[in-house]
């Protein structure tokens, strides 16, 4: 990656990235927690999904987004993508920002999920509901690993879920039928999972439907909370850089497809009116 110089040094908002749609649950959930932050959110609509790409494209994609998040004004940029967290956070962590600004962050959102199942499950069997692309990526089970070595992790990939969702057919009979697959699927894979992690940004607004063929001693963990109170205390111990995120209590949307589409979409994920822009990343 080339070097980026003259990057803004003056207070900007909190840069969020999502290959799509979902994202917005993360930044639903950060600023209900925090709405006194300034937010920035681009949603890379025209080339979703991110599951089917290389890891390659995906960093490429995800860097571009950063890029622009950073010209922006932004210090700290979420990337609230299971995918991109997966196959495009390492990298720019650990090449791209050295030579671009030390002092600026990204941070992914699947570590925050992982760090929250150790105090929830008791069995120490975890099953993790995502999209295919998370699912090969082994990125759950690779993180539950590495911070609590006796957890038992079973994956089971939900391929219509997302598709139901931006189809605004996530409360139809339709939706009950693969939802109730797939969840029996993986807990006949593994009887004694106790905790569910709802791994794709989708999933919570399948929510109720998931609760309604998961027994009742099956903790849900969605990522938006889990994401939103790391953030939270995160910022509280990295004081330079809080005071580095303006707080004006706005927000403005980007997309790299159609904005009336986007504005139609994420109308429906966060209840209420969205204006949004197009962009260009590259």
């Amino acid at each position: 990656m080339s070097e980026i110089i003259n990057l803004p040094q003056t207070p900007g908002p909190i840069g969020i990235f999502d290959s799509g749609y979902g994202g917005l649950t993360i930044y639903s959930e950060i600023h209900r927690l925090m709405p006194q932050y300034d937010y920035m959110y681009i949603g890379d609509n025209a080339r979703a999904p991110y599951g089917t790409r290389s890891f390659d494209v995906v960093y490429e994609f995800t860097r571009q987004a950063v890029n622009f998040l950073f010209r922006s004004g932004c210090h700290l940029v979420i990337l609230a993508c299971n995918t991109a967290s997966a196959k495009a956070l390492r990298n720019i962590q650990q090449l791209d920002l050295p030579g671009m600004d030390p002092s600026r962050r990204v941070l992914g959102i699947i570590r925050p999920t992982v760090e929250s199942v150790g105090d929830v499950t008791k069995t120490r069997h975890v099953g993790v509901l995502a999209t295919e692309g998370t699912i090969r990526s082994m990125s759950y089970p690779l993180e539950i690993k590495k911070l609590f070595p006796d957890i038992h992790v079973t994956g089971k990939a939900c391929p219509m879920w997302a598709s139901l969702v931006e189809a605004d057919e996530h409360l139809t009979p339709g939706a009950d039928y693969f939802v109730k697959r797939d969840v029996e699927a993986l807990l006949a894979k593994d009887p004694m999972i106790d905790t569910i992690i709802l791994g794709c940004t989708h999933y919570p607004m399948l929510l109720e439907r998931v609760r309604q063929f998961v027994p009742e001693n099956i903790q849900l963990l969605t990522q938006g909370e889990a994401v939103a109170t790391s953030l939270q205390d995160y910022l509280s111990r990295h004081t330079s850089l809080e005071q580095r995120c303006t707080k004006g209590g706005t927000t403005i949307f980007y997309t790299t497809e159609s904005d009336e589409r986007f504005r139609e979409q994420a109308s429906r994920f966060l209840r209420q009116p969205v204006y949004t822009n197009k962009i260009t990343l590259i």
